[in-house]
């Protein structure tokens, strides 16, 4: 194993223009850690926003961008049990998974599922760890339930469609084409929404409202948010494109009986994450196998061609997930 490494780095906050190759020593396993050979590193909105300086990495996590990745495990630290070098593995990341080797706890990393390659599996753990942590485990998401999420052609939007309907939920989507609404449909929504032509308040308020929302828009989606909710509804934030600060009126929380709720996944303890990972491992990767349900794809790119990536995220015109190819396979 060489002791240094290509990785790519964010030079300066700005555009995707700032991602640029470089190189850096291979990382060191610490305790309850593995280093993984990455083949495949997903793409996702919060390298986005770190890259524009948005969305500090911890301070103990690597300063480089990516969130997940694939690929096999190369070396294990102390106190690891239960994997072996050589194992092919898709991980959750504090960061770091735009190189070729990346240091990451044991704990986040689940099995590559049955016939599935290292490009697919690349595009598991973001999604699915934010997906389940908030539609099943905040959201309390059931079955019968009416479901609704925004966004519903991205990574996030196609995972929550396809996990909601296996799990017995009504849902709704919006997404701002045709084609990302067919997208949808074919992923399991019962309606596709196109907002730029129709009101998901009015549509969901003629459906019976919805039990729960799972929204990335904020800004002036909130208020319209909490219209949409059948009483006793749930809401839940996990971004912000449209900015976070927006005027409510409470008075229709406590009148209705509405829950707001939110969260991002970085700054979860290791242990809430591998919490996360048990509950994916039983309840998730058994569905992954059967193909159930399956990763959406959009396009891959070159780790040179990160910048690109970036762009191609950041235009919305993807459908599903994009993936950085690291090994070159």
């Amino acid at each position: 194993m060489s002791q240094m490494m290509r990785a790519v780095e964010i030079t300066k906050p700005g555009g995707p223009d700032v991602l640029a190759l470089t190189e850096r020593p291979v990382p060191e396993p610490a305790h309850g850690q593995v280093v993984i050979k990455v083949a495949w590193a997903g793409v996702n909105r919060p390298d986005a926003l770190q890259r524009a300086g948005l969305y500090a990495p911890p301070p103990t996590a690597s300063d480089l961008p990516g969130l997940e990745a694939s690929g096999e495990i190369i070396a294990l630290g102390s106190g690891v049990s239960g994997l072996a070098v050589g194992d092919p593995v898709c991980a959750l990341l504090p960061g770091g998974g735009y190189a070729e080797y990346v240091a990451t706890p044991a704990a986040h990393c689940l099995p590559v599922p049955n016939d599935m390659t290292l490009k697919e599996a690349a595009c598991l753990p973001e999604t699915f760890f934010t997906v389940w942590s908030n539609v099943f485990t905040r959201g309390a998401l059931k079955s019968g339930e009416r479901f609704l999420v925004h966004g519903g052609s991205s990574g996030i939007g196609t995972t929550a469609i396809q996990l909601a309907n296996a799990f017995g939920a009504r849902v709704f989507a919006t997404a701002g084409s045709a084609d990302k609404c067919a997208a949808c449909t074919e992923l399991g929504a019962e309606v596709a929404i196109n907002y730029r032509d129709a009101d998901f308040v009015e549509v969901l308020r003629a459906a019976g409202g919805a039990d729960l929302i799972l929204d990335m828009v904020g800004g002036d989606y909130i208020p319209r948010n909490l219209k949409a909710l059948a009483d006793d509804g749930r809401l839940v934030q996990i971004a912000f494109l449209n900015g976070p600060k927006v005027e409510v009126n409470f008075a229709q929380l406590m009148i209705r009986r509405l829950t707001m709720t939110g969260s991002t996944l970085r700054p979860q303890s290791d242990t809430a994450k591998a919490r996360i990972a048990q509950d994916l491992q039983e309840a998730v990767w058994p569905l992954l196998a059967m193909k159930r349900v399956a990763p959406v794809m959009d396009q891959t790119f070159p780790l040179a061609e990160a910048a690109k990536a970036h762009a191609r995220m950041e235009s919305s015109e993807h459908i599903g997930k994009i993936v950085l190819d690291v090994s070159g396979r």
